[in-house]
């Protein structure tokens, strides 16, 4: 018996190696320069820390690593509303106009219809930004919709922003201090934030353009649902797995987690084979693949790029963080690596959508 399991151990061992050594010649070929992966199948874990965290620098990627989760935090902002939403605080399907007077929608009247539903399943019809949000002059700028609210998909920073500026209204509390109340410190996220911490210097990840060269290191002053999460995988596996089986929210809503709010038909692209596997439930995307029903999302700071996919049916999650432009190149292989073959559609729709 002994020999049996030390048998199975070195058998482990050896695929856990080579799994690495695939993974790496992964980030090697697309030109990733570091990266944070986490697999969970029920309540076991495969964690990996390869790379650098600066390129032409021997600092290496680690777990504790503080990466930015881009539009991954947008997962975090939806999970927070509907908090909100059980505790009585926000109707999902009221008008945000009679929340909280948004002084951006001022001469927009169609904007009197948007819901904390249209947002979270992105069917505002507002831009996904109508300028750069660092800039000072992107606070006050004026909000146009582009299509009619509740008639298609278009995706939306802006929307969440909106969502954001109406709970900060609704609680008088900032982004950053809901999420610490609502999400990080419930699920023990303690090296995450919406802001920049000045404890994150001594070992934040750089980003790298698609060339593989430094970019300048943002340090987020102000929280922004859209992009500023920064968060370790470790930290966000653990959010992963809340918004997976539900925990922190009631049985019916966590069930929005899980159920079509829209059918994601895109507003500028035509119809595609594809368009059938992927629909949007209350913050995140939902995909028929070949492994069951999923979750997923992904996030693009340009210059830091992740992606998550969890199946619920077979208590499985894959989360990847990684400080490169060139990160969502290798989310087919990934998945193909660590789930299996087989047809994960979400990359493809991304892909057509553009």
């Amino acid at each position: 018996m002994k020999n049996i399991l030390t048998l199975a151990l070195l058998f482990c061992s050896f695929l856990a190696t080579a799994q690495q050594a695939e993974l790496t010649a992964l980030l090697t070929k697309q030109n990733v320069t570091g990266i944070q992966l986490i697999y969970t199948k029920k309540g076991e874990i495969k964690q990996y820390s390869l790379g650098l965290r600066q390129a032409g620098t021997s600092q290496g990627m680690e777990a504790t690593t503080i990466v930015q989760a881009a539009s991954l935090g947008k997962v975090v902002l939806a999970y927070t509303a509907l908090r909100l939403h059980d505790q009585g605080r926000l109707d999902l399907d009221k008008p945000l106009l009679t929340y909280y007077a948004y002084p951006r929608v001022t001469d927009e009247p169609r904007a009197a219809r948007i819901t904390a539903r249209m947002v979270l399943g992105h069917t505002t019809g507002l831009p996904n930004w109508a300028g750069y949000p660092l800039a000072e002059s992107w606070k006050t700028s004026a909000l146009r919709l582009n299509f009619a609210p509740d008639s298609c998909w278009s995706y939306s920073g802006e929307g969440y922003v909106w969502l954001q500026r109406t709970l900060e209204h609704l609680t008088g509390k900032t982004l950053e201090q809901l999420a610490q109340t609502e999400v990080f410190g419930p699920l023990k996220m303690k090296n995450s934030s919406f802001i920049w911490q000045a404890r994150f210097e001594k070992n934040a990840a750089v980003g790298h353009d698609k060339a593989g060269q430094p970019t300048e290191i943002k340090r987020f002053a102000e929280p922004n649902g859209g992009f500023s999460l920064l968060t370790t995988a470790a930290d966000y596996s653990r959010f992963l797995l809340a918004i997976m089986s539900g925990k922190g929210l009631k049985p019916a809503t966590a069930r929005l987690l899980t159920t079509a709010a829209n059918e994601a038909n895109r507003c500028t692209t035509p119809s595609t084979a594809t368009d059938a596997s992927i629909a949007w439930a209350c913050g995140v995307g939902l995909a028929t693949t070949s492994h069951g029903p999923a979750q997923w999302h992904w996030g693009d700071n340009g210059d830091f790029r992740g992606f998550f996919m969890t199946f619920p049916d077979t208590k499985e999650m894959l989360l990847f963080l990684t400080n490169s432009a060139n990160g969502l190149n290798i989310t087919d292989g990934v998945l193909r690596l660590f789930i299996g073959p087989g047809q994960y559609q979400a990359m493809q729709w991304l892909a057509e959508g553009k």
